[in-house]
C-alpha cells in the first residue's frame, strides 16, 4: 500500500520531523483537498497575499491556486470555474459540449499540477518524502513533470523530470528554466506512447534510496484529486448552465486517458447526474480499442498500457482520435484564416474564438471525442457533454512548425483552413468508437495485468480488487484522513498562521 499512496498515518517519524522543519523555514503551508475542491474555504488573508504574488512564481502561496477556480488573470477567484461552450456552430453538433480551462492552472498553465501536488501532499505528511535530502521523480510525457519539478522548487528540493526525448520543445524549455540543474532533465527514447521506457528509467534511478517516484499513473492521489476537484469544478458549471436551461442533462463525460486521474472526474458526475464515462485513445496506437501498438502526437495521454488508477469497470465508451486530426486542426485554429472562417462562415462567437489558444493538442482530441460520442449518441441541444481543456496551445508551437509544411505545403489560407476543419471538426465520424460490454471492460482491465503484476510487483490481491466498486468508493475514506494530517502538519510548522499573516 505504500507505494501506492495509500497510507493515512506517519510511516517515519524523524522524515515527518525534518519535513515539518523544512516547510517551517520555508514558510510554506499546505492547502487541504477541501480547499483545492472549493477554494472559498481558503482563508481571505491568502487571497489578499495572494493577488500580489505572480502566478508562474516559485512562490509558496502558489499552492493555494492549484484548482480549477483561478481567474482569467490567474490572480483572483473566479465567481465559476474558466470554461467555454461549444456551439453547434463550432462543432457541428446540437448537444452543448462544454469544456473547463486547464491553463488557467499556476506555474505549468495546465492541469497536472493538480495531480503533482496531489501525488505528492499525502507522501510529505506521512513522513514518506524527505524533501532535505531525496529527490522527486516525475515520470511523465510533459506536463505532471513539470508540475511536479515546480512543487519541488517551492518546497526547496531538487525534482527530476523523466520524459520522452520527442516531446515538445517548448516543455524541455520550461523544464530548463526550474530545475536545479541540467542532469534533473531525464530524456527517454521515443514519443509519446513509449511510457515503458520511462518506468525503466525510473527504476534504475529508484535503486538509489535518494530517490522517490511519484507515478501518476499508480498514486491515487491523483484519481482522488480529480474525483473531487475536477468532478466538483465541472458539476458547478454545469450546474450554472441548468440554471438557466432547466431541461439539461449531462449526458457524457469525455476525457483522453493519460494517467486516468482526469477520468476520476467522470466517477463524480456517473453518480450524481447519470454522465456516461467515455475514455478517449489515439488511434494510431488503439490499446484500448484493439490491445494495440503504435506511435502518435496527441502530446500528454500516453498510452501502450493501462493505468493502475484507471476505473477501468466503470468506463462506458472508448473512441479513438487521429493525430492527423489534432496536429491539422491545432495549425487551422490559429490561423487568422481559420478564425476568419469560423468568424464569418459559421457565425462562431467572438466569445468562444477568443478561448481557443486554451486548446492544446490533448485538449483537442477532448472536443473531437465529445463530438463523435455526440453524434453516436444522437444528443440535442438538452445533452451537455463535458469535457477537459487539459492545456493551451502556446506549448505546441514547434509541434505546428513541423505540421504546417506536411499539412499545409501551400500555406493556411482560408479555402485549406476551411478544408481541415470541415474534414476533422465538422465531420467527424463514429467511427473507432465502442461501447463497452461487460467482456471488453474484462478485456481492458486484465490488459493491465501485464504492466501492473508482471512488469510492476503489484500484489495480485491489490491489482485484482479494483475489479470491485467498493474499492474506488472506499479510496474516498482517505481524504479526510489526509485533510486532518495537513491540518496537523501545518498547525506543526506554523506555515498556515504566517500564510495568513503575510
Amino acid at each position: 500500500m505504500t507505494r501506492l499512496g495509500l497510507e493515512q498515518h506517519v510511516v517515519d517519524r524523524k522524515v515527518y520531523e525534518r519535513t515539518v522543519q523544512r516547510f517551517r523555514e520555508a514558510r510554506a503551508a499546505l492547502p487541504t483537498f477541501a480547499e483545492l475542491r472549493d477554494p472559498a474555504r481558503i482563508p481571505q488573508a491568502v487571497w489578499a497575499e495572494l493577488a500580489g504574488v505572480d502566478p508562474d512564481a516559485a512562490h509558496p502561496l502558489n499552492l493555494y491556486r492549484v484548482h480549477w477556480w483561478n481567474d482569467d488573470a490567474r490572480r483572483g477567484r473566479a465567481a465559476l470555474p474558466a470554461h467555454v461552450v461549444l456551439p453547434e456552430s463550432f462543432t457541428g453538433v446540437a448537444a452543448p459540449i462544454v469544456v473547463i480551462l486547464g491553463q488557467r492552472f499556476p506555474m505549468i498553465h495546465a492541469h497536472k499540477v493538480l495531480a503533482a501536488y496531489a501525488c505528492l501532499a499525502p507522501r510529505l505528511v506521512t513522513g514518506q518524502f524527505d524533501p532535505t535530502s531525496q529527490r522527486a521523480v516525475w515520470p511523465s510525457t510533459g506536463n505532471y513533470c513539470r508540475g511536479g519539478v515546480a512543487i519541488s522548487r517551492i518546497m526547496g528540493c531538487r525534482g527530476v523530470a523523466v520524459l520522452p526525448e520527442g516531446m515538445s520543445r517548448e516543455r524541455f524549455d520550461w523544464l530548463e528554466r526550474w530545475v536545479g540543474e541540467p542532469g534533473d532533465v531525464i530524456r527517454t527514447p521515443g514519443t509519446e506512447s513509449n511510457v515503458r521506457e520511462i518506468y525503466e528509467a525510473c527504476e534504475e534511478l529508484e535503486r538509489d534510496p535518494a530517490h522517490v517516484v511519484f507515478n501518476q499513473f499508480s498514486e491515487f492521489g491523483n484519481h482522488l484529486a480529480h474525483y473531487l476537484c475536477t468532478g466538483d469544478a465541472l458539476e458547478r458549471v454545469f450546474e450554472s448552465l441548468r440554471a438557466a436551461d432547466p431541461a439539461l442533462r449531462a449526458a457524457a463525460y469525455v476525457s483522453a486517458t493519460g494517467s486516468a486521474g482526469t477520468l476520476a472526474a467522470g466517477d463524480a458526475l456517473k453518480e450524481r447526474h447519470g454522465a456516461r464515462i467515455v475514455a478517449v485513445e489515439a488511434l494510431e496506437c488503439p490499446t484500448m480499442l484493439e490491445n494495440g501498438f503504435g506511435e502518435h502526437n496527441i502530446q500528454g495521454i500516453g498510452d501502450k498500457h493501462i493505468p493502475l488508477i484507471h476505473n477501468v469497470m466503470n468506463t462506458d465508451i472508448v473512441v479513438a482520435i487521429s493525430d492527423r486530426a489534432t496536429d491539422a486542426l491545432s495549425v487551422a485554429l490559429e490561423a487568422p484564416a481559420g478564425r476568419q472562417y469560423l468568424r464569418t462562415r459559421r457565425a462562431v462567437p467572438e466569445a468562444v474564438l477568443d478561448r481557443l489558444p486554451a486548446f492544446g493538442l490533448s485538449s483537442l482530441c477532448n472536443v473531437l471525442a465529445a463530438v463523435k460520442t455526440a453524434k453516436h449518441l444522437r444528443l440535442g441541444p438538452h445533452d451537455a457533454v463535458l469535457t477537459v481543456a487539459t492545456d493551451g496551445a502556446e506549448l505546441y508551437a514547434s509541434e505546428m512548425d513541423r505540421v504546417r509544411p506536411r499539412d499545409f505545403p501551400h500555406g493556411v489560407d482560408a479555402a485549406a483552413a476551411a478544408e481541415a476543419i470541415g474534414r476533422h471538426l465538422l465531420g467527424a465520424g463514429t467511427d473507432h468508437l465502442l461501447e463497452l460490454s461487460s467482456v471488453d471492460r474484462r478485456r481492458i482491465f486484465n490488459l493491465g495485468y501485464f504492466t501492473w503484476v508482471e512488469q510492476r510487483g503489484v500484489s495480485l490481491a491489490d491489482f485484482t480488487a479494483r475489479r470491485e466498486p467498493a474499492f474506488w468508493t472506499g479510496l474516498r475514506e482517505l481524504v479526510p484522513a489526509w485533510d486532518a494530517m495537513i491540518a496537523e502538519f501545518n498547525a506543526q510548522t506554523g506555515a498556515a498562521v504566517s500564510a495568513a499573516r503575510r
